[in-house]
């Protein structure tokens, strides 16, 4: 199996947003609508990367040279644009939530016009993704964020809340608009068009809850049955998850234990700051070398800041994204397994019919029929017929059954090569800015200091020819 992370596909662009709150922190679980995005990334790298044209820079970097052959993306083939904005809160006696307005722009012929604005609720995006999920078992649906709230956070609804989730909304329906056949589908067009009123009715029509239960039974028993023939090919995606999981899971982990052992640093460095400022004060001599070093501890606190943002706002985010996404990836592997195991057992339940028609006993049949008075010959051809009639029932059920498996394969292996292409990008495009970002943080902390360094050594060269005279 290849490394789950490092690949020679093409990256595309750089890629990430602001992030406000901390995600190391604990979590709690909420409600439905009390979800708080993790994972997105929208904006380029273009603030708080340019240098101060007095700050001594390295000539040997070679991150900023970095130029992708997809940076420009497929704007040029993109035929539908969906944004999410303009959040609006609203409290009412019973509940508070939180609606996005959804807007469209699109050339598809599919559509009635151009454009489109609409306004959903978190729970109609979990409609969409279940929505899509049930018709299309076997295709990755790219994970919405978890229902959760750090800790910390005080207001459930703050601005810095729904600006969050707004953004992992956004990325998740353009996740959905990029995929070839989630983006042709009647369920994601109705989401994108339909007025609130024509959307409940739309959603009311999906399957009942009863028949929901039946599909989770069935898909139970599927998983206990187990499939004894599952071709190589999808044992190999199996495994490839498992290592998969342990990997991106670690890494995020650690990841955001950094991040929380850097603001731990942060802190203890900014009081530093207040300490040789006062000291300055008390000692003459050393005034200025204890102000400069305030100056400077200073400005590699807002440094620091600033990187602990975007590790935030970048790395963790892209780890954590696909942290989600091996639960889909388990899921759909489930779900091709379910239908194999379907038609594993209506295989085995065709060969018991058959062998219930060879094997027929004509002891049982000849004395049954001397009692109820028939010939023992009629009866035995109606038997006969009614065996076939139920044989030929289940093979063309089987066939059916053996088309679907078909397709869910052929689905879930042209699905599995699109999303590991999707994976490698984000991931070597998030780790190719964390990169960057770090270099540009050493080297505005280098620059600094050095600067120091000098004013320093001139003052002294200064001093000493004073002496010498």
């Amino acid at each position: 199996m290849s490394d789950p992370v490092v690949d020679n596909a093409v990256p595309s662009g750089n890629s990430s947003v602001a992030i406000p709150t901390d995600i190391s922190g604990q979590i709690l679980d909420l409600d439905e609508d009390d979800d708080l995005e993790v994972f997105s990334k929208g904006t380029t790298l273009t603030e708080g990367s340019s240098f101060n044209a007095s700050m001594q820079t390295s000539p040997a970097s070679m991150i900023n040279q970095y130029k992708f052959e997809e940076e420009e993306g497929d704007a040029d083939t993109k035929d539908i644009f969906v944004t999410v904005d303009n959040p609006e809160s609203f409290v009412t006696a019973i509940e508070t939530y939180v609606t996005y307005r959804v807007m469209t722009k699109t050339t598809r012929s599919e559509f009635d016009a151009s454009e489109f604005e609409v306004r959903r609720r978190y729970q109609d995006f979990l409609w969409l993704k279940g929505r899509l999920e049930e018709a299309h078992p076997t295709l990755i649906v790219h994970p919405l964020p978890e229902k959760f709230v750090m800790k910390g956070m005080v207001e459930r609804f703050n601005e810095d809340f729904i600006e969050t989730r707004r953004k992992a909304l956004h990325r998740f329906l353009n996740r959905i608009a990029e995929h070839p056949i989630f983006s042709s589908t009647d369920d994601f067009k109705i989401f994108l068009t339909a007025e609130s009123g024509e959307l409940t009715s739309h959603k009311k029509q999906g399957p009942s809850f009863l028949s929901r239960m039946g599909e989770t039974v069935k898909a139970v028993a599927a998983s206990v049955r187990g499939v004894r023939n599952r071709p190589e090919e999808f044992t190999d995606m199996q495994e490839y998850v498992e290592a998969f999981t342990q990997k991106i899971g670690s890494l995020d982990k650690v990841s955001q234990r950094i991040v929380r052992e850097k603001k731990e640093h942060l802190e203890e460095l900014k009081e530093c700051v207040p300490i040789y400022t006062l000291w300055s004060q008390s000692e003459e001599e050393l005034a200025e070398p204890l102000k400069s070093m305030a100056d400077c501890l200073d400005s590699c606190c807002k440094e620091t800041e600033e990187q602990v943002k975007e590790h935030n706002d970048l790395l963790i985010p892209a780890l954590h994204e696909y942290v989600l996404c091996t639960e889909t990836l388990k899921a759909v592997l489930r779900r091709r397994d379910n239908i194999q195991a379907d038609f594993e057992a209506k295989t085995e339940a065709l060969a018991m019919k058959k062998a219930d028609k060879d094997a027929e006993s004509k002891v049982l049949s000849l004395a049954w029929d001397s009692l109820v008075g028939r010939s023992p010959e009629e009866v035995k051809q109606q038997r006969q017929q009614k065996l076939k009639g139920e044989i030929k029932e289940m093979r063309d059920e089987l066939d059916k059954m053996e088309d679907r498996l078909e397709w869910a394969n052929n689905a879930l292996k042209s699905d599995w090569t699109r999303w590991q292409k999707v994976m490698r990008t984000d991931l070597r495009s998030a780790f190719v800015d964390t990169a960057e970002r770090n270099v540009n943080y050493y080297e505005k902390c280098l620059a600094v200091w050095e600067s120091f360094l000098h004013s320093q050594r001139t003052e002294a060269e200064g001093n000493g020819k004073v002496d010498c005279s």
